[in-house]
């Protein structure tokens, strides 16, 4: 479900960010569904822990998860057709970015899907 691109100019704590607040957002984590530890998304992730709990600090600044001493869960939060469509829209401009595509290539990849 995550990823880390240990190559990209994305610091890899905001692909993990971004990745996670992305499926919180698009309801595919569901409210009360349990993270996995800092430590086992580290390893999994081949990341140190301190960079998985830098992402995890800003989902709970952001009210996206909540984290106790039995570990980090899904924040009960409405999500509302603008916040899925901002959550993607903030995907596609990352994935276009790290693919150095101009702005009117990315624009005109819009206006074509769009009509």
């Amino acid at each position: 479900m995550i990823t880390v691109d240990h190559e990209s100019t994305t610091p890899p704590f905001e692909q993990v960010r971004g990745q996670l607040a992305f499926h919180i957002r698009s309801g595919v984590l569901e409210a009360g569904t349990r993270l996995p530890s800092i430590r086992q998304l580290a390893v999994d992730l081949r990341l140190a822990p301190g960079t998985v709990a830098r992402a995890f600090s800003e989902l709970e600044g952001a009210g996206l998860i909540r984290s106790d001493r039995r570990g980090a869960r899904v924040q009960d939060i409405e999500v509302t057709v603008g916040d899925n469509l901002r959550a993607v829209t903030i995907e596609f401009v990352r994935s276009a970015k790290e693919d150095q595509l101009p702005l009117e290539d990315a624009l005109s990849m819009i206006t074509a899907v769009w009509t």
